[in-house]
Parts: C-alpha cells; structure tokens; sequence
C-alpha cells in the first residue's frame, strides 16, 4: 500500500471514530454517487471501509458548506473546469416519476442537481428517470432536454 493511500485511510479512520457511526439522511451527498464507479475505482476509494466513506462524506459536506463556492470565485483551475462542465453540459436523470412540467416545475435531479422551470409552458410526459441533458443556447441561459422524448425546456439550478 503506497504512503499516501495509508495515511489517507489513517486519516479518514480516525475521523470516523471522533464521529457517531449513525445514519446520514437519505439526502446526503455521498461519494459513492457523487462519483462514477470508475471514479471511485481509480481514486481508490472501493478499499475503504463504511465507517471510512462515511467520514469520506462528512468531509465532502463541511467542504462543500465552507469551502467550495470561495473555490469556484476565486482559483483558476476551478473555474477553468466549471468553463468545461458548462461546454460539454451535464448528463444526468430526473430522480423518480417524471410527469413533464407544468409552468414552475421543479425538476430533482439522481446528481443531486436542482433546477427549475424558467420558462412558461406545460408538457404532459410519463417516465420514470428518464435521461435529461442540461446545456447553455446562443443566449447563455440552460435548457433541460429530454432525452427519450427530444423535448426541451428553459431552466434555472436552484441546488
């Protein structure tokens, strides 16, 4: 095991033990969504233990809290990378039952994404997760496309 794996996994496990082992509610980020599953595999991430992704995800929470924001206003390589997020736009599922929308339709989405309907109209749609695809128009404003159906509508990420 590298150095830095085994100082990594010491650190996390005795975070993890000055915490209580309960439950984090369901909507939590975790790393274990938050990543792709060869995200985590290469980060080396599958070799730890529950106790250890939990304190993974504590950390992730108190960063995100104190952290990242300042990050993405003020360090060049996050906002270089929040410029290529934007160009390529997000893939992601709506989370659950999907009805379409209806003039102010909130829209959850499995990446722990937000977004909200900005613009009127109403569209009747039955799915269950169905693939969206977020990406800028001319204007700069983001569209949510679905996938299955090549419908899409202005929105606005509240979360």
């Amino acid at each position: 095991m590298s150095l830095l794996r085994f100082r990594s996994r010491t650190v996390l496990a005795a975070f993890a033990l000055c915490l209580p082992l309960a439950a984090l509610p369901a909507d939590t980020p975790d790393v274990r969504t938050l990543m792709t599953p060869e995200e985590f595999h290469a980060a080396g991430l599958d070799q730890l233990s529950p106790a250890e992704i939990e304190a993974l995800n504590r950390w992730v929470i108190r960063y995100t809290a104190r952290d990242a924001q300042s990050l993405r206003q003020h360090s060049e390589v996050v906002q270089e990378e929040a410029r290529k997020v934007e160009a390529e736009g997000i893939h992601s599922r709506i989370a659950g039952e999907f009805r379409g929308w209806s003039g102010s339709t909130v829209f959850h989405l499995e990446n722990g994404q937000t977004w909200k309907q900005r613009l009127p109209g109403n569209w009747v749609h039955r799915s269950s997760s169905p693939e969206v695809e977020l990406y800028k128009n001319l204007f700069g404003f983001w569209m949510m496309r679905i996938v299955e159906a090549d419908r899409a509508v202005g929105v606005t990420r509240i979360d």
